[in-house]
Parts: C-alpha cells; structure tokens; sequence
C-alpha cells in the first residue's frame, strides 16, 4: 500500500537529487527534519508507526511515506528493501525514540524492553539492514539522534540514558568498522527540545522519590526548537567533515563542553548538586 514509485529516475534533475530517510518522521525532530531537507531541494523517504494519520509529510514534493516500527524486525527488512528499490539513498537518519522516566527501582521489565528495543536495538537493526548498501556503492552517511543524556548522566532516567549511550558507543565504533567502506557514521545530541518526548513518556513514580522527582521536573526547560536540531542534522549531513559528535542546542554544547573540560567523575558530582541539591 506504501510502495514508492520512482518518479522519472532517468531525468538529471532526479538523478542528481540527494536522499535522506528518516526513522520517527511523524512529529517533532523527524518531522522538522524531512520539511528541511525536501525545503532543501532531497528527496525524502519519511517512515513513521502510522503512515495513514500523516497529512503535512504526504502533501510535499519529493517526499515519500513508509511505514516503520522500528521494534519491528521484518518491517524494518522490507521498509528498507522498498527504500532501497526506490533509488539511490545517501543519508540513513535513525530518529525514532521513546522516553522512560522515573526511579529504577520502580520501573518494569516491559517498561525496559519496550525502551532498549525502541531507543537502542531498534537504529542498530535499521543500520544492519542499510550496510550492505552503502557497501556496495562504497558511500553512505548513519546519523544516528541521540541526547544529550547519552553524553553524560542524569537522575531519574537511567533506562533512556543507557540506550542513549549505548547508541552513542555503537555509532563510535561504527565509525571506526565502516570507514574501511566509504560509509560515514554521526551522531546528533539534542538538549531538552519542544517535542512529544515527554508527553508521551512512561513515567514511574515511588513515593521515596517524590520530592526528587519534583525538583528534577522544575529544573528541566524544554528550550530547543524543533527545527534547530534539524538544522544540526543538515549540517551533519553535508558538512564533509569526519566528525563523529555534533551536540545540538545551546544547552547541550555547554553540558558537554563543561563535562570535557572538567572531566566525568567533577561533572558527576556538578550534575548531582545541581539537580538533587546534594
């Protein structure tokens, strides 16, 4: 039903356009994402859970629409199998993401599963499936979302923060594996950003917790916009550079300029005063 048609892959206008697919294009980042790039004159293949409810995405030029979950192992084959008969793919952005908050002691195995699968099993499946490809055509670009909070440690979110540092060390040593290809792997780490992330998070509460939790929510801004984080991305993606990390909005190159300056065991004990009070 999703099928992409070419569309006259023999004119130099086609041929010549660069694409970009993006995982978790629905709403927020994935979204301002596919509308910058297709502004910016790519082809894009947009992939969500839920194609059909898509409305803005479908009515753009040059943008195609998948269907996606990415805890969905044969989706994730034949999404990328169709992508990939569709024509020549430059960029694969792995986006999709899901939010844990909350004690760990509190927090269920499903809750855990449904989060390594979403945040961290789910882009390496994605990656696994586009290597071949970018193989072959000894070219191709991974840009992998991950956060701020896989660069350094915060409370209360232990779960996402795993997966967001484990992606961030499989994109690390991906860059390493794949360069002997051609095949070029970045990440993006957003800071808190104007999305659905937490609206549509598992939060877990434990009444020992509570005043924790409070101060903790009083102290997180969701100050990023969207769209620059896309911007970052575009960045990342045409920039040429052999970069592996671009950290995305003011506060995130900040957390992570002062944790690289002092060091991680003085950012730890930082962050612990400053979100805890302690």
């Amino acid at each position: 039903m999703y099928t992409i048609y070419p569309i006259l892959l023999n004119h130099k206008k086609y041929r010549d356009m660069k694409t970009i697919f993006i995982t978790g294009a629905s709403s927020g980042i994935g979204k301002a994402t596919a509308k910058l790039f297709q502004a910016k004159g790519w082809k894009v293949i947009a992939t969500m859970r839920t194609p059909e409810n898509e409305t803005e995405l479908t009515a753009l030029e040059n943008v195609s629409i998948l269907p996606l979950d990415v805890t969905n192992d044969a989706q994730i084959q034949s999404t990328a199998q169709s992508a990939i008969a569709s024509g020549n793919i430059d960029v694969v952005l792995n986006n999709a993401g899901h939010g844990l908050f909350g004690p760990l002691e509190a927090v269920s195995g499903e809750q855990i599963l449904k989060q390594v699968n979403t945040n961290f099993l789910g882009p390496l499946k994605v990656i696994q499936a586009f290597i071949p490809y970018f193989r072959e055509k000894k070219s191709g670009l991974f840009i992998n979302t991950t956060s701020m909070a896989g660069l350094t440690g915060f409370p209360l979110s232990s779960v996402y923060n795993s997966t967001k540092w484990a992606l961030e060390g499989l994109s690390e040593c991906l860059s390493i594996e794949l360069s002997m290809f051609g095949i070029g792997v970045k990440t993006v780490s957003p800071d808190a950003t104007k999305t659905n992330l937490f609206s549509s998070a598992d939060v877990v509460a434990h009444p020992l917790y509570d005043d924790v939790i409070k101060k903790m929510i009083g102290r997180i801004q969701q100050t990023g916009e969207a769209i620059n984080i896309a911007e970052v991305i575009f960045e990342a993606a045409t920039d040429g550079k052999d970069q592996l990390r671009y950290p995305a909005g003011g506060a995130a190159k900040q957390i992570y300029a002062r944790r690289l300056d002092i060091g991680p065991e003085a950012s730890r004990i930082e962050t612990t005063k400053w979100f805890l009070g302690l």
